[in-house]
């Protein structure tokens, strides 16, 4: 199977020059967590912008200081296994198509997932591909701890426990950006200058005056965003049935139980597409 054959033509781009705002907006609007930068007046591909680019970088402003130029990129004609090799090693979930530097099209994990993968029959069980070091906390944690939880595991979802121990809810790194907003602030430094062996000279002070941006979150909990409708499989699941989950439920990730109903991983859409490159 090609890339054409499974790949977004209808694709949102955004192009610089540009600012934060108009790409945040943009994501939200067509609910999209990444987006390809062409050059104003064309589509010459330049870069790719991810809500973790903007997250990573508060304290930018335009888009040509925040999105990513090193860009991996695909033909139409190339093949899917090859695709998915490339997001594995480049630890990405979203490849621009290009045609002669021009963006054609786009494709995603989810791509794979929903038109390729569900429908091969492949048996192989979901412990082999998930992860087990996933991050979890507490359903009454504060949204801004909890955020800071997601990044130290340098993931972009989190599970939330119940006071008993077990997953109530789960989180992506969109639910936060959705509670979310971008502020100013500014601090001062003082800095005493004096003239050295002069015991009568005044001391100067210099002033510095620094704005910063940085994201603050809204006073609510975890178990006020976290989605609670969960899609759970155990770790003898098929790949197939998982893909086939993901496709049905238009999810990136589902948690993974062992025979007793234990929390023992997570399985998302970037580990299962190792089965295709296996």
């Amino acid at each position: 199977m090609l890339v054409k054959d499974i790949m977004s033509e209808d694709v949102h781009y955004i192009h610089v020059p540009g600012n934060r705002s108009h790409a945040m907006e943009l994501m939200r609007k067509k609910n999209v967590s990444g987006l390809p930068v062409v050059k104003n007046g064309t589509k010459k591909l330049l870069g790719i912008l991810t809500r973790s680019d903007l997250v990573k970088n508060p304290d930018e402003e335009q888009l040509a200081l925040i999105m990513t130029r090193n860009i991996i990129t695909t033909t139409p004609n190339e093949d899917i296994k090859e695709v998915a090799g490339k997001m594995l090693n480049h630890d990405i979930r979203r490849i621009p198509v290009v045609d002669d530097g021009e963006l054609v099209g786009l494709v995603t994990a989810s791509d794979i997932i929903n038109k390729a993968l569900w429908k091969m029959d492949i048996k192989d069980p979901a412990e082999k591909y998930m992860i087990k070091n996933i991050p979890t906390t507490w359903e009454r944690t504060p949204l801004n701890i909890a955020f800071e939880i997601m990044r130290f595991f340098n993931l972009r979802v989190l599970l939330a426990l119940n006071k008993d121990g077990k997953l109530s809810g789960i989180l992506t790194e969109t639910d936060f950006i959705e509670e979310s907003e971008i502020i100013s602030e500014r601090t001062v430094h003082n800095t005493s200058v004096g003239t050295e062996g002069d015991k009568w000279s005044w001391d100067s002070k210099n002033v510095l005056y620094v704005i910063k941006n940085h994201l603050k979150f809204s006073d609510k909990e975890v178990k006020d965003v976290a989605a609670t409708d969960l899609v759970i499989v155990t770790t003898k699941t098929s790949v197939k049935e998982c893909a086939n989950k993901m496709r049905q439920k238009n999810i990136e990730q589902i948690p993974v139980i062992d025979v007793e109903g234990e929390l023992v991983g997570l399985v998302r859409a970037t580990d299962l597409i190792k089965a295709i490159s296996d």
